[in-house]
């Protein structure tokens, strides 16, 4: 076993809860040791959900092991059902509950109860929390959706929103748009805000769009060989794939593709003069496997980024993640270790990150700006405006969202400009690093060569290069030391590098 301070996933029996949570009508019963019941957390202080989950647990203790702990969730899940009266019951073990093997299933079955019971078997030890809200789903969609006639009117089910989603809300009501603008209505979005009666509904549409592949494929699936729908595999994030999306849409609902474009000013504003200055920015890409795809690509194609590295941390996604790293001549990174991903970032020394929210905390330590694009994330990723990825609004906030760190960074440069002045004090870092955090010359200096030795003067004078740029300077000017034997770089073999590399 190893401990690790952050996870990028939770068990697999979180997933199950930000499906349970999405939907109205249903709950979930829980075998899990008090202790296993912190998930209700995740909700209502990350997500500021303004009710609890629809989640409840057997929470049995040590000294229960002795007796017999079946009876303990058989009572818990008739006290469920009794309580809440669901239009359907789902059941299921937590990673420590797993070990004891109480069959949730059957012994919810035996209750008799007049609604459907939808067990869940998750491999805790193998799997995790992506792979358990992907199987959640099309547990509830294989029990509860029927063929059934279509409806007059072209019509598609939205899969894949969850709790707990990066932007999920948001994203429904920009695909919704885009769909509304085509004459294509949405029969039912699932899971969020659905109810078992909804599942129940899914074969009256058209075709599927899936918006989430980690959380919805197996889904779109089955459905498509079960009930004859069709699904999407185009995720509209960024102007390219938006685009992407419309004709793929188009073609599966036999109608014109139709954009409106009006509101778009990444493509405008990218390639303004003001915006120049971000040109070749080398950046490094990391999250879940579908947004670090989505942002590779507005990256080199539509801000002119240079990708220098990308990974995802759900194995489920890495087939697809590595071709995409073939593609951008890079380099996959394929874990969920993020002390891997750290050590990948200071090698890299890349001038911004997109990643997660553990990638931010590497950032700040590292002193590199970081945007982030994926789940997992914090509080402060949930805003209560209206803040898609999706779509043509979505390409705009993903536009702010990356380029405020870098015009941050031209504002740290003007500070430096200042740093005599008594109101800046240069020793304690710039304001929006970590207090305590390397700065960023000394996470270069750690990849530099261990074999050459800064004079002070020269050191000083490196620091008037802004932040964003230094490590470069600093490991240019090594590699011209030690191409000409010098053991000892000076101001004046500083300024000698930098005319040699701007010729």
């Amino acid at each position: 076993m190893k401990l690790a301070v952050w996870t990028y996933e939770g068990p697999p029996h979180v997933g199950a809860m930000r499906v349970a949570t999405a939907m109205k009508g249903l709950h979930f019963v829980l075998h899990a040791p008090q202790g296993d019941t912190y998930a209700d957390l995740l909700f209502t202080m990350i997500e500021r959900r303004n009710h609890r989950p629809p989640v409840s647990y057997t929470t049995f203790q040590a000294r229960d092991l002795g007796s017999d702990t079946a009876v303990l969730f058989r009572d818990a899940a008739q006290a469920a059902y009794d309580r809440f009266q669901p239009q359907a019951l789902m059941v299921g073990a937590s990673c420590t509950a797993e070990l004891i093997q109480d069959d949730p299933g059957g012994l919810a079955e035996a209750l008799g109860l007049p609604v459907p019971v939808i067990p869940l078997e998750l491999p805790s030890y193998q799997r995790k929390e992506n792979f358990g809200a992907d199987e959640t789903l099309l547990q509830i969609v294989r029990a509860l959706a029927r063929p059934m006639a279509r409806t007059a009117h072209v019509s598609c089910n939205l899969v894949g929103p969850t709790a707990l989603g990066f932007r999920h809300r948001d994203d429904i009501t920009e695909v919704t748009a885009l769909l509304e603008e085509m004459g294509i209505a949405v029969n039912v979005v699932a899971p969020y805000d659905a109810t078992p009666a909804d599942i129940a509904r899914f074969g009256a549409a058209h075709f599927n769009v899936l918006m989430y592949p980690e959380t919805g494929e197996s889904a779109c699936r089955w459905l498509e060989r079960n009930l004859d729908q069709p699904y999407t595999k185009t995720v509209p994030i960024g102007v390219g794939a938006t685009r992407d999306f419309v004709d793929e849409v188009a073609q599966l609902a036999g109608v014109a593709p139709r954009l409106d474009t009006s509101r778009l000013r990444l493509p405008w504003y990218s390639a303004s003069v003001d915006s120049t200055y971000l040109t070749g920015k080398r950046v490094f890409v990391f999250g879940d496997g579908t947004h670090v795809a989505a942002a590779a690509r507005i990256a080199r194609d539509e801000m002119g980024f240079q990708v220098v590295g990308l990974g995802c941390y759900n194995r489920e996604m890495a087939r697809p993640i590595r071709a995409l790293a073939r593609d951008f001549g890079v380099d996959p990174l394929i874990t969920d270790d993020y002390l891997e991903v750290e050590a990948r970032i200071a090698d890299l020394a890349p001038e911004m990150i997109l990643g997660t929210q553990m990638e931010r905390h590497i950032g700040k330590r590292l002193g590199i700006p970081c945007a982030v694009i994926s789940a997992p994330v914090h509080v402060q990723d949930f805003p209560a405006r209206y803040s898609p990825q999706m779509g043509i609004e979505g390409a705009n906030v993903i536009f702010d969202t990356w380029v405020h760190p870098l015009v941050m960074g031209l504002e740290e440069h003007l500070l430096h400009m200042f740093r005599e002045d008594p109101e800046f004090n240069d020793d304690a870092g710039p304001s929006h690093h970590a207090h305590g955090a390397r700065p960023p010359e000394a996470a270069a200096q750690a990849n530099g060569s261990a074999n050459v030795i800064w004079m002070d003067e020269a050191e000083r004078e490196l620091r008037k290069v802004p932040f964003f740029v230094r490590g470069k300077a600093r490991r240019n000017t090594e590699a011209f030391a030690a191409e000409r034997g010098q053991a000892e770089i000076s101001v004046e073999t500083l300024y000698e590098a930098k005319a040699h590399y701007a010729r």
